[in-house]
């Protein structure tokens, strides 16, 4: 029995090869736009309007998120994210594949976490191929400003992402990583927190 030939869409999400022009994409790319054109020009204190327009359209979301605007992203559907999940100005997700992001999670501005790649050899990429993993962010991470996060990543719980960073490989949980590549800088232990209590005289 002949199988049916696979949808752009079908193929972009199982990880093969794709091509983005596609008129189906295009579609769903342009609608994502109009909901994030009218997010990130609503006045600052439309804080319940902008919430919901992200509920329209991020795949899931919780009960507590807050998104500065200015935000990009492709396609919105393929972005999951858990409770108490901030990001700071200017963050750009590429989701043509899932992106998946736990509680407790803080974004400092200019992330871009690119799901999507395209083939190193120009005789492909100049016919509009594509592929895109998935990149997934546990809970209680910290990915500081200008952090790029690349395609088919895992990031660990309660780890923390250097500023200017360019991550490529998975990272571990309870880490400070960082640089470009993003490596492993050392582990996290309670005696950061005894630093901090004790730096800043806070109450456990």
């Amino acid at each position: 029995m002949q199988q049916t030939p696979l949808s752009e869409k079908e193929k972009m999400l199982s990880g093969k090869a794709y091509q983005a022009g596609d008129t189906t994409l295009a579609k769903e790319r342009l609608k994502a736009r109009e909901i994030v054109f009218e997010f990130n020009n609503l006045a600052p204190k439309f804080i319940k309007q902008r919430k919901e327009l992200l509920r329209r359209l991020f795949g899931k979301t919780e009960k507590m998120f807050y998104v500065e605007p200015p935000f990009r992203c492709d396609y919105g559907y393929n972005i999951e994210i858990g409770d108490n999940f901030y990001a700071n100005f200017n963050l750009v997700i590429l989701d043509c594949a899932k992106v998946s992001i736990g509680n407790n999670v803080f974004i400092a501005p200019n992330v871009a976490i690119y799901t999507a790649g395209h083939p190193i050899h120009p005789h492909l990429r100049n016919q509009e191929f594509e592929w895109a993993q998935p990149i997934t962010i546990g809970d209680s991470v910290w990915i500081g400003g200008n952090v790029v996060i690349n395609a088919g990543v895992k990031i660990g719980n309660n780890t923390v992402i250097g500023s200017g960073s360019v991550v490529i490989k998975d990272i571990p949980d309870n880490v400070l990583a960082a640089g470009n590549p993003c490596k492993v800088i050392r582990p996290i232990t309670d005696a950061d927190k005894d630093y901090y209590y004790k730096q800043f005289k806070l109450d456990e």
